[in-house]
């Protein structure tokens, strides 16, 4: 009994006795897991505010689709819109609240209860997104998201994150506050990509079915509103049995939504998604494609020229540009068919071409081309203002010839020499075609003949300020020049086309333009011209003109093949030699680049020819294919001539002739060089107390006051200020053709130059 009771009372001890709590095992794993959430959530909303903080900004311009630009030609007829957007613009009061009810009850049911986030929505994002589950990242977007995302961001499923869909909320979260629901809910629809280069629920629904929103019915603007999520595999013309699935859904989800009746499903349910389609919105667009094509150089300079200018694109401007639409489909059609002119296909690259036509006497730009065989890109390469290859020798009437007859005034009978020369203060010899020397030849047959040292030589006599400053004068904006300019820079198309338009007008320059006025939304009307200035006297226009012209009609010159029977016409070609280095990788007759330019009193033309990757296999041109500059020319200035006045140039009072080897030479009135003056290269001032024919006196005394007051003060002045100078140039110049020892210091103004001497290539050409 007492060991029993001893026992019992230890019992009793023990039980009287505090026991320790027992271990809540699941209290401590929840209260961990909602401490782990709450610290998850407020990184979370940390790492949302920090992406918030490098959001983009969003404009009202950004949320809207962009409104057609409109794009007039020379005659204000309507041709295109630029680019390739054809947005037909709805105001939310013209859309039918069937399709409003469609888009929200497919896209976001809530959207009218968020405020611009739905957060219920997002939990099941972050949730697929913590899955790797790409419904989490879709599925958490509202409508007003949505708009955001197709404003600012990229739809590429690949650029989306989890910075982007924050900076998407953080951007909606504030366009809320700004913009009503029926604001956004416009701009989603008219913003929207609806296939086939559409945006725009109301531009796809003429396109579809030739209609405005208004005049469809509930079984289309259900298709509409359904085709944003996949506007390819929608298309009711290819995929109808995609696009009736799709259709079919958006009407489960308006019924759902209970803006429908369960008959009005059935009903349009029952309608084929075939029913009331059109090819017409179609063919529209297919024509719009087209003409876009054709015009892509012009439309792309359009284009850089309005943003220049300050337009932003976006608000559906009329823009009226000096566009002659029938030269231009012409010249698409001269380029890229063989009609007017066979191409060459060598099965490694394509045969290129840039081609610049601009109105003689206002410098308006009438017509473009950058290229052939582009495809349908839009904005693509455009080759006829690009400045990266030599214009070759049609820069010698810009650089060499105009400016020695502007400020030396040398008659076209200056004796000039083909003899053995090296670019002044280096040891680079310059060459021609042949390799050959032909002696002392005349200015006129020295361009007529395109020969490069007489060339050389000139613009040494001349100077390179000088040079510099004339070349200026006509658009050809050289930062420096050296004296293998003399013989091609890098200039464009267009550039040669609006010098030689200064030649065509008598030596005033227009620089070339494309736009001539435009029109705002507002109704706001802005106009441009281009102020012609003179840039070079009459005399030198004129003498310059009138040797060019024996480029095309002498039997020596190298533009035979531009000849056009009747028209007057004048012009310069240029072939541009491969450096030394890529020589024994071409055939012996290879050029890179051949240019033809020309011009009547009524348009200037120039052409580019080549291929792009010039030193790849199948880059050359040569004797095969060389010409074919010329052949574009001709076929485009005998098609502008056909509707333009043909006559021939007036030669002004302050130009003389003489007979010279029984040619009639031209000389500037007051400046007569003998027959030893113009082969030594002696200053005109000499020869200025020297009588001129009776004829050439005549002219004078009888001319305009305006004629005698631009020879007695342009001409004489200019040839005064510049007598003593030119004079030592020009005889030290001349007196460098007899022997190399002294042709690194022919002239002051050469040695002075002559350490920052860099010819790109030693032997730039002029085919024949």
């Amino acid at each position: 009994m007492a060991g029993n009771n001893e026992q019992n009372s230890r019992v009793a001890r023990r039980k009287s006795q505090p026991q320790p709590p027992k271990k809540h095992w699941f209290r401590r794993i929840f209260l961990s897991l909602v401490g782990l959430f709450v610290v998850g959530v407020l990184a979370g909303l940390c790492l949302f505010f920090y992406y918030a903080q490098t959001s983009p900004t969003i404009t009202e311009s950004d949320l809207k689709g962009t409104s057609a630009i409109k794009i007039y030609g020379k005659d204000d007829e309507y041709i295109t819109n630029l680019g390739t957007s054809n947005l037909q613009y709805v105001k939310s009061s013209n859309i039918p609240t069937t399709l409003k009810n469609a888009v929200v009850s497919i896209e976001d049911r809530r959207f009218y209860k968020h405020h611009g986030v739905d957060y219920y929505r997002i939990l099941g994002a972050a949730v697929g997104n913590l899955k790797g589950s790409s419904l989490g990242m879709q599925g958490g977007s509202t409508l007003t998201m949505q708009l955001v995302k197709l404003a600012v961001f990229s739809t590429d499923t690949s650029d989306r994150n989890l910075k982007v869909k924050a900076q998407e909320a953080w951007l909606a979260l504030n366009l809320e506050k700004h913009y009503s629901k029926s604001q956004i809910l416009e701009f989603y629809i008219n913003k929207v990509y609806m296939g086939n280069g559409i945006y725009g629920m109301g531009t796809a629904a003429k396109y579809y079915y030739n209609k405005s929103l208004k005049d469809l019915s509930l079984s289309q603007l259900a298709l509409l509103a359904g085709m944003p999520q996949s506007p390819t595999y929608y298309d009711p013309t290819t995929y109808p049995s995609y696009a009736t699935s799709r259709r079919n859904l958006v009407l489960e989800a308006m019924y759902d939504n209970k803006v429908i009746t369960k008959s009005q499903e059935t009903a349009a349910k029952k309608v084929s998604v075939k029913t009331g389609l059109s090819s017409a919105g179609r063919s529209g667009l297919t024509t719009h494609s087209k003409t876009n094509k054709i015009l892509d150089a012009y439309l792309n300079q359009v284009r850089q020229d309005l943003l220049k200018k300050g337009y932003k694109l976006t608000d559906g401007e009329k823009v009226y540009t000096n566009l002659d639409m029938d030269a231009q489909k012409r010249l698409y059609e001269i380029a890229n068919t063989s009609k007017y002119v066979t191409y060459p296909n060598n099965g490694k690259q394509t045969f290129q071409l840039g081609v610049s036509v601009v109105d003689s006497y206002t410098g308006k730009i009438s017509a473009m081309i950058g290229g052939r065989k582009i495809g349908n890109v839009v904005y693509g390469t455009n080759r006829a203002v690009q400045t990266d290859r030599s214009n070759a020798s049609t820069m010698k009437p810009i650089l060499d010839y105009g400016p020695a007859i502007e400020y030396l005034n040398w008659p076209t009978y200056k004796s000039l020499s083909d003899t053995k020369y090296k670019y002044p203060g280096t040891n680079i010899s310059v060459h021609d075609f042949d390799n050959n020397y032909l002696g002392n030849m005349t200015m006129r047959e020295a361009l007529v003949q395109s020969r490069n040292i007489p060339a050389v030589r000139t613009l040494q006599a001349v100077g390179k300020t000088r040079a510099q400053t004339f070349a200026k004068g006509i658009g050809i904006n050289l930062k420096t020049v050296n004296y293998a300019n003399a013989i091609g820079a890098g200039v464009s198309t267009l550039q040669v086309a609006g010098a030689y338009a200064a030649f065509a007008d008598g030596g005033v320059y227009h620089k070339p333009y494309y736009i001539r006025k435009v029109t705002t939304a507002d109704g706001k009307t802005t106009s441009y011209t281009s102020t012609g200035k003179r840039a070079m006297k009459k005399s030198t226009a004129y003498m310059i003109t009138d040797m060019l012209k024996g480029v095309i009609n002498s039997s020596t010159g190298t533009a035979t093949t531009a000849k056009i029977s009747g028209v007057y016409q004048a012009g310069k070609t240029g072939t541009d030699d491969y450096d030394s280095k890529y020589k024994n990788s071409v055939p012996s007759n290879a050029v890179v680049d051949s240019w033809m330019a020309g011009y009547t009193k009524n348009y200037s033309v120039a052409v580019w020819t080549g291929y792009d990757k010039a030193t790849e296999a199948g880059g050359y041109l040569d004797s095969s294919n060389e010409k074919i500059s010329q052949q574009i020319y001709r076929a485009m200035m005998s098609y502008l001539q056909q509707y333009s006045p043909n006559s021939d140039w007036t030669k002004p009072s302050t130009v003389g002739t003489t007979k010279r080897n029984g040619i009639e030479e031209l000389y500037v009135v007051g400046h007569l060089f003998s027959s030893s003056e113009a082969s030594s290269g002696t200053s005109s001032s000499a020869s200025s107390s020297s009588s001129v024919t009776s004829s050439s006196a005549t002219s004078s005394s009888s001319s305009s006051s305006s004629e005698s007051s631009e020879s007695s003060s342009s001409e004489e002045s200019s040839s005064s200020s510049s007598a003593s100078s030119s004079s030592a140039e020009s005889s030290s110049s001349e007196e460098s053709s007899e022997s190399s020892s002294t042709e690194a210091s022919s002239s002051s103004a050469a040695s002075s130059e002559a350490t920052t001497e860099t010819p790109t290539t030693d032997t730039n050409t002029e085919g024949q």
